[in-house]
């Protein structure tokens, strides 16, 4: 098993704000068209999931597998040859700031990984720093409305 984690990443919002996000996979919706479209397409999002389309690797489906209110959100990805979870680790600092990190474990074989370990760190760093910067005020209003 190999793991990865990100930077830790501030968010500039409470945690409940951060955490009712990101545990509902459909307020992605809303800030999809601030994903880079060069690498990552044709996304799809319900309440406990997401699709998209990775070149080279093909459609990956990411699926909620367990919520820990505040504290973390754990998916598992299908649809790809190895096992990947991936967990988002939230932790409060004060009423409006949010520390955020993001673990991967991915069982690979031995071949595969020196192949995929610097673009799935990188890719890692990237998907923490997007989310990192999402407008989880904003996306909350919306939802609301």
């Amino acid at each position: 098993m190999a793991d990865y984690t990100s930077e830790i990443k501030t968010v500039h919002y409470n945690v409940n704000d951060v955490y009712n996000v990101l545990s509902d996979m459909s307020n992605l919706e809303m800030v999809k068209d601030k994903i880079p479209q060069d690498k990552i397409k044709d996304f799809n999002f319900d309440k406990d999931s997401c699709a998209f389309t990775v070149d080279p690797i093909g459609k990956i489906r990411f699926a909620i597998i367990e919520r820990n209110p505040t504290a973390s959100i754990k998916f598992e990805a299908q649809q790809i040859p190895f096992g990947v979870t991936l967990n988002i680790c939230l932790e409060p600092i004060s009423d409006s700031i949010t520390q955020m990190k993001l673990k991967v474990q991915a069982d690979l074989n031995p071949f595969l990984k020196p192949m995929v370990s610097k673009p799935l760190q990188d890719g890692l760093e990237k998907m923490a720093n997007a989310l990192s910067t999402l407008p989880y005020g904003d996306i909350l209003n919306q939802t609301t409305i």
